[in-house]
């Protein structure tokens, strides 16, 4: 089925979910994030699938938000920060294993999105692309918290530096798991949690014990929220977007969706 922009379909007792909107590079506005939320709950149950991937369509995995759309208050931006955490908490809540199949580029929020999976497998078009930092925005997911369980000291370069991070680099850190031949990339996805998901009662134990503690998550969000707010109270969110923009008008080729 359709809905928006997010693909479901089952591949042997796994859902498979697609970004769709390959002509913006698969960006997520809020309310696909909410869809997305919504749609891993349930299926996260583990009463209908033994597993989920995350994947998208064409070249990229997803650009993250849409900067096109304007924020006018907080309150906007603390809505958009919202949608992103819950995402995080809607993986982080299944009884199910939950694989990232990264096609391509995941830019801001969308690879923020990952860091919280059971495990990321990527093709060798797969980029890791974090430019908060540079942009007056502040990372979201509880990325602050998962980014440094996964890569330790190499978190404050990718974050401050917003270095772009290719596959084969990924690999080497920790960011990603494996990297397979792009026909091959959904498939593998899809073969590593029938593996891991032999027996679902076992299987939704360890994940409780492997994946990182709610509080620690939540608190990830207090922090990034109020970093959130002091950004905006600032300018820097504002002059960040705007320079972004700019920076899009003098370079009209370049991609102009991300976060």
């Amino acid at each position: 089925m359709t809905d928006n922009y997010l693909d479901v379909h089952i591949d042997h007792d796994v859902a498979v979910l697609t970004l769709n909107r390959p002509a913006k590079l698969n960006v997520v506005d809020v309310g696909t994030r909410v869809l997305l939320a919504q749609t891993i709950r349930r299926f996260g149950s583990g009463e209908i699938v033994r597993g989920i991937v995350l994947t998208g369509t064409g070249r990229a995995f997803s650009a993250g938000e849409d900067l096109q759309t304007v924020r006018t208050d907080y309150d906007e931006i603390r809505e958009a920060f919202a949608t992103f955490h819950d995402i995080t908490r809607a993986i982080l809540e299944t009884k199910v294993p939950v694989i990232a199949a990264v096609n391509g580029i995941a830019v801001g929020g969308a690879s923020e999105i990952t860091l919280c999976c059971d495990s990321r497998i990527g093709t060798p078009r797969a980029e890791y692309y974090q430019p908060e930092n540079h942009r007056g925005i502040i990372v979201s997911n509880a990325s602050s918290f998962l980014l440094g369980r996964l890569v330790r000291n190499h978190a404050m370069r990718i974050i401050l530096g917003s270095n772009r991070i290719d596959a084969d680099e990924a690999l080497r850190i920790g960011l990603l798991d494996e990297i397979v031949a792009p026909e091959s990339l959904v498939d593998r996805a899809v073969e590593v949690i029938r593996q891991w998901n032999s027996d679902p009662r076992t299987t939704a134990l360890h994940l409780g014990l492997l994946r990182p503690r709610p509080d620690d998550i939540e608190a990830a969000f207090a922090r990034e929220d109020d970093a959130a707010r002091q950004s905006w109270e600032s300018g820097a969110f504002t002059e960040g977007i705007a320079g972004f923009w700019a920076s899009k008008s003098a370079a009209p080729t370049a991609p102009a969706q991300s976060n």
